[in-house]
């Protein structure tokens, strides 16, 4: 990849800024920050320079010179994404916020915690919990920095029950393109003051201002939580279980799994889940306040399913068992990352999440590719793994890349229409960044292009924020 160099004079006035031990600018560091987690290296781009503030005045400093020179700035977190949103501009610097780090605040009386936008989910969590609380969305990523999960909205498997980022966030440090630091929301539960500039930095993926700051609700944790894995013969009957159970019952977290990636995970890990019948499992994840409540809620899951004709209930109902699955639940992409090629993330109403499987499953067979597909039952989010292999009796068979590649885009062509024939989004989580914007027409009339494009030269005349994710 070719670097592009900056003029040295600003070369060492960002330098001055920061300090010359926050500077990366030898070619091998920086190739860390030229890419996120989405598979194809094709999109990844060297800066010129990565910058590591400690301070909101810093990162203002560096915008307000970066604006004046018309230098684009990608903002970094903890690079966990898989669409190319922090992908750097040629010729531009990363402005990462790993080294803003620190859990300032866990407020008991207002159940609130005040973090920097560096702070990973492992960390954050553990913070929460050692002061007695407890933060529900979990986007599956421990590596992820809280600045990111609230630039992507981020969700997570528990979103059918708690929500996802967007839920959660009450206040928020962003510093603008002009170097302005503002300061939105706060400890509060309500707010009708004037438009929510708060709830337009979430989900912007770092185009209109770089978030540093955070201020987080957080819940009383639940007495107990337990695991229930529930094998069907088939996918419709799994998936015509699920509003007959969210009728009766909410539950932390609702997936669909397919057999055949529980078994390569299985193997990766040399871990065992529950039970190996069926085609299509769903594992519901339960919290309550107290076991006689949690019996009960088990007790209906369990009568629905079994009437809809599940093979079987496994409840996992210690510690260990209910760490076991979801060990090898959060660890699938872990076992088939190989020979993925992208994850995509459409969501469409949970009645169509089977119709859409179903399309899924055409695509596969007419194209001759493997097409894993599992996701969040309970909010139709579905995540569908293109994959540069076939699958066959219980074989991954890798392909050429002259082969998947030819196919490639005509199998996300056909999905998306589909998901969007369903009345679903191109991304339910992962957001657009670089690797979907071309699609983002197919989710969105271009009244509402224009009118998010008008907001982007608003907070960022000169366009150097992010520039070229979204839309262009």
């Amino acid at each position: 990849m070719t670097i592009t160099t900056l003029d040295p004079k600003i070369c060492e006035e960002f330098i001055r800024i920061v300090g010359r031990e926050n500077v990366i600018d030898d070619p091998e560091r920086m190739d860390d920050y030229s890419h996120d987690e989405f598979s194809l290296r094709d999109i990844s781009r060297m800066p010129a320079l990565v910058l590591k503030p400690r301070s909101p005045f810093q990162v203002a400093a560096i915008l307000e010179i970066a604006d004046q020179e018309k230098i684009p700035v990608t903002p970094r977190g903890g690079a966990t994404g898989l669409c190319g949103g922090c992908v750097p501009s040629p010729g531009g610097v990363v402005l990462s916020v790993e080294n803003m780090n620190r859990v300032l605040e866990i407020d008991a009386d207002n159940q609130m915690a005040v973090v920097e936008a560096g702070v990973t989910l492992n960390d954050f969590e553990k913070a929460v919990e050692e002061a007695g609380f407890y933060f529900p969305p979990h986007p599956g990523e421990e590596s992820a920095m809280i600045g990111g999960m609230i630039a992507t909205n981020a969700g997570g498997s528990r979103a059918v029950k708690y929500g996802v980022i967007r839920n959660y966030v009450r206040g928020l440090e962003v510093v603008t393109p002009r170097g302005d630091i503002l300061s939105l929301g706060g400890k509060l539960i309500k707010s009708s003051t004037g438009y929510s500039l708060l709830h337009l930095m979430i989900g912007s993926e770092g185009t209109l201002a770089v978030i540093t700051k955070a201020v987080i609700q957080i819940l009383t944790k639940p007495s107990v939580t337990r695991s229930l894995v529930i094998p069907f013969d088939d996918l419709e009957a799994a998936i015509e279980t699920v509003p007959l159970l969210l009728k009766k019952v909410v539950p932390l977290a609702l997936e669909f799994v397919p057999l055949d990636v529980i078994q390569i995970t299985e193997e990766h890990l040399q871990k065992k889940w529950p039970c190996g019948q069926g085609e299509t499992h769903l594992l519901v994840i339960l919290d309550a306040a107290s076991e006689d409540e949690m019996d009960r809620l088990s007790q209906t899951v369990a009568e629905i399913a079994l009437e809809k004709g599940a093979l079987d209930v496994f409840i996992a109902d210690t510690a260990k068992k209910q760490d076991n699955v979801l060990d090898i639940r959060s660890k699938i992409y872990e076992a088939i990352k190989h020979d993925t090629i992208e994850i995509m993330d459409i969501c469409v109403p949970r009645a169509e999440i089977a119709a859409h499987v179903k399309k899924v499953r055409a695509v596969a067979q007419k194209y001759g590719l493997w097409l894993p597909t599992f996701g969040h039952a309970g909010d139709g989010n579905v995540h569908t793994h293109i994959m540069k292999a076939r699958h066959e009796d219980g074989q991954v068979i890798p392909i050429s890349e002259a082969e998947w590649r030819e196919k490639f885009d005509k199998i996300r062509e056909e999905l998306y229409d589909d998901g969007m024939a369903r009345g679903g989004v191109i991304s339910g989580e992962h957001g657009i960044g670089l690797v979907k914007k071309k699609f983002l027409s197919r989710s969105l009339s271009p009244e509402q292009i224009e009118l998010m494009k008008g907001i982007k030269r608003a907070f960022d005349p000169n366009g150097i924020l992010n520039p070229g994710k979204i839309f262009d």
